[in-house]
């Protein structure tokens, strides 16, 4: 049973979507604010994390930074009435996996959350428990985690997946909307916005290896050079 933490001040809609989401088959557990949420991950391990923003004692955007530093393995998203074109291209920048506008059809809610751990799940894949050699660098997409000589960058879940796509292409130009569709599950403006973010952030992971390039082929999509 996938395990959820929802962290959501609304009384009313936190009870709504617990009860709606343990008739699904999820186990969740449910905080109603940031301070409370990260009380509980020092405890409890989770497959994802639904986040509101406006909360008191903590907004979902300050969690979400402590999440991204402290439980980097964890895939969060964002749920939230904050709904303006800044909003969501924060949320996506602090390494959201989707952001979610209220109100939202509990079906669609289910529907989205199902998709998202389907494509996020890569580390039960048997073919990925060993380490993949990338230039001078180590990747395992099952611990999530890049090595490079004595130093350990613990990658967030989408970095990961984002990476080992690549990876896969290496060599070869990957398309926007192919990234898009297969990592996000939709190509539009605000996933494309969220993908240069995430390029951005690998490029200063593997920049200690100067064979190792991704190049942005104008309006097309991104290219993994390894160099011998």
């Amino acid at each position: 049973m996938r395990k959820l933490l929802l962290v959501e001040d609304d009384s009313s809609l936190g009870y709504l979507l617990t009860e709606y989401l343990k008739m699904k088959d999820f186990q969740i557990v449910w905080a109603t604010n940031g301070i409370e949420a990260l009380e509980i991950l020092k405890k409890e391990v989770f497959d994802l994390i639904i986040l509101d923003v406006m909360m008191p004692e903590m907004d979902g955007f300050t969690l979400a930074e402590k999440i991204r530093d402290l439980y980097s393995s964890i895939p969060f998203m964002f749920l939230s009435a904050r709904s303006l074109k800044i909003d969501v291209l924060k949320g996506f920048s602090l390494g959201a996996v989707d952001y979610l506008k209220k109100p939202i059809d509990e079906e669609e809610l289910v529907v989205r959350v199902e998709a998202l751990l389907n494509r996020l799940n890569i580390g039960t894949n048997t073919s990925l428990q060993e380490e993949i050699i990338l230039g001078g660098y180590l990747f395992n997409p099952a611990t999530q985690e890049l090595k490079y000589k004595d130093e350990i960058i613990s990658l967030t879940s989408r970095e990961s997946e984002l990476l080992l796509f690549l990876w896969r292409r290496k060599n070869e130009l990957s398309l926007h909307k192919d990234i898009l569709t297969s990592i996000w599950g939709e190509n539009d403006y605000f996933n494309r916005k969220s993908l240069n973010v995430f390029i951005s952030h690998l490029r200063k992971y593997l920049s200690k290896d100067p064979r190792i390039v991704i190049e942005n082929v104008h309006n097309k999509g991104f290219l993994l050079k390894v160099k011998k």
